[in-house]
């Protein structure tokens, strides 16, 4: 079979780290894959890395038509059996290719985001093109939400993220610590994911503020960087919380990271799924989360971790300190995610892909 992935995304988030590991897993059942995607990209750079052919394109004022086009050239050139678009812009260029330049490539398109399709007359035309054979949600709140605006409710369907087990499974350590020079006996409650609005940070210092003036022996940590950071500082400023809570920037090394963590902290307003919260689960690190989009399909209140409203910072911090406060809970917590994790492995999640592939008919 050879595929084409198009992905527009100029930096790496938990969509790009998908598509890495459906590359690598498709690489091993004989899929021929060529991927299209911005030049000098993080995406480009991992490609370089693996067997594919990568066909990269100018990130700057290159998309709609022009990428269109080059879809069309690309499909033709390689034979390609299914165009596979990773997001909206890419699944925009896509359906244009098909309708402007008569690409009749079958696509498949995946949808990460727990917000509606939007109103206007393009975003309906386009998630309801003939040239769409399957849209692939990252969970099932993902497709209730976007099958509002699916005519063939038939194109929906459900593949979950996976992750590397194998990549988590190794000691804990103390890099954090050291280079933060924590006292000992110092608990880390933590988030590993983009400075991002709809992660809603402001109710993770929220939530530090209540827990630290209950428990003084706890730091807060957030590995990650995007465009709220400025904002982000300046609220700690405001709690006065510089000395508790630690903004550590983008790191390439998590799965060492994460294991240091004692609870792992999610405060989403939105999300499709939030697969970091599956690595912290591999990791051995309790959860505590809001019900924020897909998270109570791998987030099962009070058995792999517990769960709160959104923007309840109350909650939060209660659920936070009774996992600090309760040994046997933290305990329990992580058996029964480390057990329910090993459903949700990159293999897995590639053959279910690869299912849906070969399930077309074109």
């Amino acid at each position: 079979m050879n595929l084409l992935h198009v992905s527009t995304a100029t930096s790496w988030r938990g969509g790009e780290q998908q598509i890495a590991y459906l590359l690598g897993e498709l690489g091993k059942k004989n899929c021929s894959q060529t991927v299209c995607c911005p030049a000098n990209s993080p995406l480009h750079e991992f490609c370089k890395t693996l067997p594919v052919t990568v066909m990269p394109f100018g990130s700057r004022g290159f998309a709609g038509i022009s990428l269109a086009r080059l879809l069309r050239n690309i499909t033709r050139q390689k034979s390609i059996s299914v165009i596979h678009a990773h997001d909206s812009h890419a699944h925009a260029s896509a359906v244009l290719s098909a309708s402007l330049f008569n690409n009749k490539t079958p696509l498949v398109l995946s949808r990460r985001v727990d917000f509606p399709v939007s109103g206007n007359p393009f975003s309906r035309w386009k998630y309801n093109h003939p040239a769409i054979r399957k849209i692939v949600c990252v969970s099932e709140k993902i497709k209730e939400i976007t099958g509002k605006d699916v005519r063939d409710k038939d194109k929906l369907c459900v593949v979950y993220d996976g992750i590397d087990l194998e990549k988590f499974d190794r000691p804990k350590q103390s890099l954090l610590h050291e280079e933060y020079e924590l006292p000992a006996g110092t608990r880390l409650v933590g988030n590993a994911s983009a400075l991002a609005d709809h992660k809603d940070y402001y109710t993770f210092v929220d939530t530090a503020e209540r827990v630290l003036l209950r428990e003084k022996k706890v730091r807060f940590i957030i590995l990650g960087a995007g465009a709220e950071k400025h904002r982000i500082e300046k609220y700690i400023a405001e709690k006065q919380l510089e000395k508790s809570i630690i903004l550590a920037g983008f790191r390439n090394n998590i799965p060492e990271l994460l294991p240091e963590l004692d609870i792992f902290l999610m405060t989403s307003l939105t999300e499709g799924l939030g697969s970091i919260i599956l690595d912290a689960f591999a990791c051995g690190v309790p959860v505590v989360a809001t019900r924020a989009g897909g998270i109570p399909e791998i987030v099962s209140h009070n058995k792999t971790g517990l769960l709160a409203p959104v923007q309840d910072s109350a909650l939060l911090a209660h659920h936070v300190c009774a996992i600090l406060e309760d040994l046997l809970l933290a305990d329990r917590l992580r058996q029964d995610a480390a057990i329910f994790v090993r459903n949700f492995s990159k293999e897995k999640m590639a053959e279910d892909t690869l299912h849906i592939y070969n399930s077309i008919d074109s």
